[in-house]
């Protein structure tokens, strides 16, 4: 995973320049694992400026770290990273079906919350459905069904232990929260009744 990690983020620094790596997370690692398939990564000693005194293993450049890439500035562009405007323009060609796609699922996320949403399937099928069109990327058709199962369900989790993470701060400020309008919460936090529910909610997409 941390072969991935880096070589993601050389990949990014590659490709989009330095300011790209700051898009740099754990979930598009993850994606990147999931599209080299079975493929054994080649990893070469590298350094950078996080870590100058001692090289790290990185994975080196492949059609999936490319992709992941690809598909996180996208996403990251479009979540407010302005810094990004060359690097995005740049991924939006290289991705043109994904880039609309994050647009129509944002602006539908966007109405979910705006109508407060109580419903937590209902306001976590957006980004759900957003990551599922990553798997876009995969040429074989039964494979390509399987991974945009795995994404829809990874970016399910991604959305409702967000929801989760934030709970408090949401509620201190009164933005939208689907945890906070599903259980008609008074206070910040889940009690462990409610708390047991939603563990079960992220089990089944984790399974």
């Amino acid at each position: 995973f941390q072969a991935v990690y880096c070589g993601l983020c050389h990949e990014l620094g590659r490709k989009y320049g330095f300011a790209a790596r700051f898009a740099l997370n754990f979930d598009f690692t993850f994606l990147a694992i999931l599209l080299s398939e079975t493929q054994e990564p080649e990893c070469a000693s590298c350094r950078c400026v996080a870590h100058p005194c001692k090289a790290r293993c990185a994975m080196t450049h492949t059609g999936a770290l490319e992709a992941a890439a690809d598909h996180s500035i996208v996403l990251t562009w479009w979540l407010a990273a302005l810094f990004l405007r060359a690097a995005y323009r740049k991924a939006s060609r290289c991705v043109p079906a994904f880039d609309a796609a994050v647009q129509r699922h944002l602006r539908d996320l966007a109405a979910r919350e705006r109508e407060h949403c109580a419903s937590l399937d209902a306001a976590a099928e957006p980004f759900a459905a957003l990551m599922a069109d990553i798997a876009a990327v995969v040429p074989d058709e039964r494979h390509r069904r399987v991974m945009a199962e795995i994404f829809y369900h990874l970016g399910r989790w991604i959305y409702l232990v967000d929801a989760a993470d934030d709970l408090k701060k949401d509620f201190e400020t009164g933005c939208y929260n689907p945890l906070r309008c599903r259980y008609d919460l008074t206070g910040g936090t889940l009690d462990e009744k409610t708390r047991q529910e939603v563990a079960l909610s992220l089990d089944l997409s984790v399974h």
